[in-house]
């Protein structure tokens, strides 16, 4: 498998883009990879991507669960541990489940070095996708970006935040969406973003080939993904940096 598809579409009307992120602080970019590569980086999504779980119960820290880490709890730990990650959100404190591999910590760490997920975050750290970050954002200090692969499930949400670690040189934020084309508004799994009083001003559907570009910080979350959903969201997510 190779990734030397993962070509960007020449198509894109970057000065639009670029007025509407300078304008509202976000853009959608639709069919931001010609459909070859999209439907590559699917693929190894959904067939060779070994799924930890990344999770968090209110003030304690955000963990990352391997998978066989994973496999070794017994059923009554895996329970305990929903249970918590499900009451922390049921009192409104911030709260994480769903699905992950830590693109740019196995690659450090030389877990599949030559693996296509490696080579995907080597795509994403390349200057054709980081010249189209700085062309849509209007931010040419963007020098790099971390990245994870995500996959929300039923059960599974990210609750509101805002990205604030500007110290650490996050700039904007990115979800590159992968999940399949029919995807349904019923079964969640859609990025929404808050007003100061709470209420959702829009929603972007986890639209298959978009890119979704965000100036952080600014308060967002992915909503629940129904028990009845049929499909998995799947994505790659991370932010982009100056440092």
């Amino acid at each position: 498998m190779t990734l030397s598809l993962f070509e960007i579409n020449p198509a894109l009307d970057r000065a639009a883009l670029r007025a509407k992120f300078l304008e509202h602080g976000r853009v959608q970019v639709r069919d931001f990879l010609k459909p070859e590569a999209a439907q590559t980086i699917r693929g190894v999504l959904e067939r060779e991507t070994p799924w930890g779980l990344a999770c968090q119960a209110g003030e304690e820290p955000h963990t990352t669960l391997r998978p066989e880490q994973i496999q070794a709890m017994r059923p009554e730990e895996r329970q305990a541990l929903a249970q918590k990650i499900y009451g922390a959100a049921a009192r409104g404190e911030y709260a994480v489940r769903f699905a992950n591999y830590p693109m740019l910590e196995a690659y450090l760490q030389g877990w599949d070095r030559n693996g296509p997920l490696a080579l995907l975050l080597e795509h994403i750290n390349d200057a054709p996708f980081l010249q189209l970050a700085r062309d849509i954002c209007g931010i040419p200090e963007l020098r790099k970006a971390d990245a994870q692969a995500t996959l929300f499930a039923p059960g599974d949400f990210l609750g509101p935040h805002t990205d604030s670690h500007v110290a650490e040189g996050w700039r904007v934020a990115y979800v590159m969406n992968f999940a399949p084309a029919d995807w349904h508004p019923d079964w969640g799994g859609y990025l929404h973003f808050l007003d100061e009083d709470g209420d959702v001003v829009e929603g972007w559907r986890p639209r298959f080939n978009a890119l979704n570009l965000l100036r952080v910080p600014q308060s967002h979350m992915v909503s629940y993904v129904a028990p009845f959903a049929p499909a998995r969201r799947l994505a790659i997510t991370g932010w982009l940096r100056d440092r």
